[in-house]
């Protein structure tokens, strides 16, 4: 158990951020699991506005720092290649 005073607060701080983090990364996830979805139910309008909101989480994540900037980018650029894809194949 932490004894000295800032190790405690150290421990709320992480506490609070772990919170948040939890609610972005879930919030991410989710988009992005429609994302892929949508774009292998192969509807191009929908999977067009999934894929532009998955992005947006991803953005949103990497300026709050939860995710790294090369991790989303990573993975919006195979989202992206996939839309690509279904909309080639349409």
């Amino acid at each position: 158990m932490a004894i000295t005073l800032s190790a405690k607060k150290r421990i709320r701080q992480n506490e609070k951020r772990r919170v948040r983090n939890r609610k972005i990364v879930s919030r991410m996830r989710t988009n992005i699991k429609i994302a892929k979805q949508s774009i292998e139910n192969a509807d191009v309008s929908k999977a067009n506005e999934a894929v532009k909101k998955a992005v947006s989480e991803l953005d949103r994540a990497v300026s709050s720092g939860v995710l790294h900037a090369n991790n989303a980018a990573r993975r919006k650029s195979r989202l992206i290649a996939r839309l690509n894809a279904l909309k080639n194949k349409s």
